[in-house]
């Protein structure tokens, strides 16, 4: 663990300012949240967000390795750069979330809760988004880094934000399949998430990335999470560096077709708690109900994504998704 991390998650941390090798300044906007500055005015901007839900612990790993090298002078920084540990409550507790899933409370939906922490850290977390891209001149990225709660049929895959007016970035496809992602899925609606809030609201490149299963500290095998690795760090060394084109035909897209709602307790998943997320659906299948309310398989080519019946009333229990293209 890094001083960074250190401070991240200390009970009353300061805001101070650190000066590191080669010339980087290290400043903490809030708890959680540092700012690394030395790279040109008009550098990309890359916005690293992990620890949106605490038990998600190797991406929190993989950052804070990013931020020891830099700190220790080992890798060169080119880029303007922003580190968020997002919930450091859930991530001193080893819980997903303390309250409420912070991954729900994104896109103004805080304010429906001031109360929560959650809530308030939510807020906090999209002025300092929205105030780090309003200073970029060029590429705005934000990669959201996740586990997931079980395991996939594609170990790694990416979830794209749904851009309304906007195109799909064929080169940050490009991006994500060098990284080792295995799938994307293409959002089809708005959402409450970190990455739907910096796409729509800050024009970044936005994307949550699932890169694997959730597991506590000291028991990631950090080997399996190289590609993400190697590509971050070669981002924030030589943002120019050629990417290779994207290979469509071995990057499976998907699209969301509906989400599983939650209205009330009656709630009941008809999958069993080991299945995996992208397993195909069965015409036919009843995948849910919640009582006059039935979630029905229908064609055999959809698949289910995230399927969590624990999740409070109200809120998205799964997401329904099928094939999709480019348009």
């Amino acid at each position: 663990m890094s001083r960074f991390l250190q401070h991240a998650l200390a009970a009353n941390p300061t805001h101070p300012s650190w000066n590191l090798p080669n010339g980087l300044c290290a400043r903490w906007l809030a708890p959680g949240c540092v700012q690394l500055d030395g790279a040109p005015d008009d550098a990309d901007s890359v916005l690293l967000s992990c620890g949106v839900h605490g038990n998600e612990t190797a991406p929190i790993e993989v950052v804070d390795g990013i931020l020891y090298d830099l700190a220790a002078g080992r890798l060169a920084l080119n880029c303007r750069l922003l580190v968020i540990f997002a919930n450091p409550q859930a991530i001193r507790d080893g819980a997903r979330y303390s309250q409420y899933d912070m991954n729900r409370l994104f896109n103004g939906a805080h304010r429906a809760q001031p109360e929560l922490a959650e809530s308030q850290r939510a807020a906090q977390l999209e002025t300092l988004a929205a105030g780090f891209f309003h200073a970029a001149r060029k590429r705005r990225l934000h990669y959201d880094l996740h586990t997931a709660i079980r395991g996939s049929v594609f170990e790694k895959f990416a979830i794209y934000p749904y851009l309304h007016e906007r195109s799909h970035s064929r080169e940050q496809l490009a991006w994500l399949q060098q990284c080792g992602i295995e799938a994307v899925l293409l959002h089809s609606q708005p959402a409450n998430t970190f990455s739907y809030f910096t796409s729509r609201h800050c024009a970044a490149d936005a994307f949550t990335l699932e890169l694997g299963k959730a597991r506590p500290f000291g028991q990631n095998d950090l080997a399996r999470f190289a590609g993400i690795d190697q590509a971050l760090r070669k981002l924030l060394s030589t943002p120019d560096a050629a990417i290779a084109p994207l290979d469509a035909p071995s990057l499976p897209l998907f699209r969301a077709k509906y989400d599983l709602v939650k209205h009330s307790e009656s709630f009941c998943l008809h999958l069993a708690d080991s299945v995996e997320n992208f397993t195909e659906l069965p015409d036919g299948m009843l995948i849910a109900d919640d009582g006059d309310t039935r979630y029905v398989a229908a064609g055999g080519a959809e698949r289910i994504l995230f399927p969590n019946p624990k999740v409070k009333p109200g809120l998205r229990a799964g997401i329904v998704v099928e094939p999709a293209t480019l348009d």
